[in-house]
């Protein structure tokens, strides 16, 4: 089997609502949809839902960077998908969203040859994720509002951001586990945008309200005042923005600097890569999160297929898709039912349908 043609699309999605974190605010993302194509009439979807500010990405150096790789990838097998992605790294370092895009085909590939759902091939350790639903910065009591109307759904745990002001967050936490009641899961992430004096004074105010981790408190660069924290937090801390690659896992580790992490596979470069961050993180007794980016349907459905393989992948915020208005997949995937992603018979990432007409031409087809 061999990879005979990879066609690349661009996407930009509208977000139901303006989505608010500690970094800013997004009405939209425009991320970068590839289908890798084999001489056995087999094909795989990939995403990349690049980050300026988390890997340095746009849409345009995601497309740039498929450029330089695509060429040397056809050809070639796509099931040797760890040799693929070292020729990747040796094209080009860096641009793990870009990378992201192929391992995610790749893996589809692998799922779709072998006629099985992507998660029982990886592992297949559970049969069902539950996901958080984030609820982006807002006033204290327009949050609370918004965590009533995910309860109203069906959720079970929430993701409260943070990281603007240390009063406001506090009460915007306090209103929302008022709402929640105490059966909800509540997970809090300042996205780097508290220093570690105001992390530590806010985590201590906070603890009263059954917090179940809290995410990247302060810069990612920081790894001292990240330890600091940790060291005198009554909330467990993970790591996000710190860790990109198993070496920045490795690192943590040495430094003691977190009790957890947060994987994504855009930060990563894919499936395999976070495979390793996992691993790590297990040897070291650091439970792991999968999280997202922006990614549509295509990208959640990869992340979702690893939280169901491994199984120190404990906790998932894999909500995304749901909060864009804009739709690239009709049928298949991972459904939603309540907070759990249930997985279907497909195989591979389990896509049925694209909606080819949203998508457009492929922007590139290389052969």
């Amino acid at each position: 089997m061999g990879i005979q043609q990879i066609e690349v699309y661009t996407a930009a999605m509208r977000y139901e609502e303006p989505f608010t974190i500690a970094a800013g605010t997004s009405t939209k993302t425009c991320n970068v949809i590839v289908r890798v194509l084999t001489d056995y009439e087999i094909y795989g979807w990939g995403e990349a839902s690049p980050s300026k500010r988390v890997t340095g990405e746009t849409t345009e150096t995601v497309i740039e960077a498929l450029d330089k790789i695509c060429p040397k990838l056809i050809g070639k097998c796509p099931l040797r998908i760890e040799s693929d992605v070292e020729i990747m790294d040796q094209v080009i370092s860096g641009n793990p969203a870009a990378k992201a895009a192929i391992d995610i085909a790749l893996h589809d590939v692998l799922g779709k040859t072998a006629r099985k759902p992507l998660f029982r091939i990886l592992g297949g350790y559970r049969t069902e994720v539950l996901t958080d639903i984030t609820l982006g910065i807002k006033s204290p009591k327009e949050m609370a509002q918004n965590a009533k109307k995910a309860l109203d759904k069906g959720f079970k745990a929430l993701k409260i951001k943070v990281g603007v002001d240390v009063d406001e967050d506090v009460e915007r936490i306090r209103l929302v586990r008022e709402v929640a009641g105490n059966d909800i899961q509540l997970r809090v992430d300042a996205n780097q945008g508290w220093t570690p004096k105001q992390a530590m004074e806010a985590l201590n105010k906070i603890s009263r309200y059954n917090i179940q981790l809290a995410e990247q408190p302060v810069p990612s660069e920081d790894i001292e005042g990240l330890k600091n924290v940790k060291k005198n937090s009554p909330v467990p801390i993970m790591a996000d923005e710190s860790v990109h690659t198993p070496a920045d896992a490795l690192r943590l580790v040495r430094e003691g600097a977190v009790d957890m992490m947060n994987i994504k596979l855009m930060k990563c470069g894919g499936i395999l890569k976070a495979k390793k961050i996992a691993a790590v993180a297990e040897a070291a007794g650091m439970p792991c999160m999968i999280g997202c980016m922006s990614e549509s349907s295509i990208g959640i459905a990869a992340a979702t297929h690893l939280a169901g393989a491994v199984k120190n992948i404990q906790y998932a915020d894999l909500d995304s898709d749901i909060l864009l208005k804009d739709k690239i997949t009709t049928e298949g995937g991972v459904p939603l039912v309540n907070s759990v992603r249930k997985f279907t018979n497909g195989h591979g990432l389990g896509i049925e349908t694209v909606d080819t007409e949203f998508l457009g031409k492929p922007l590139r087809i290389y052969k």
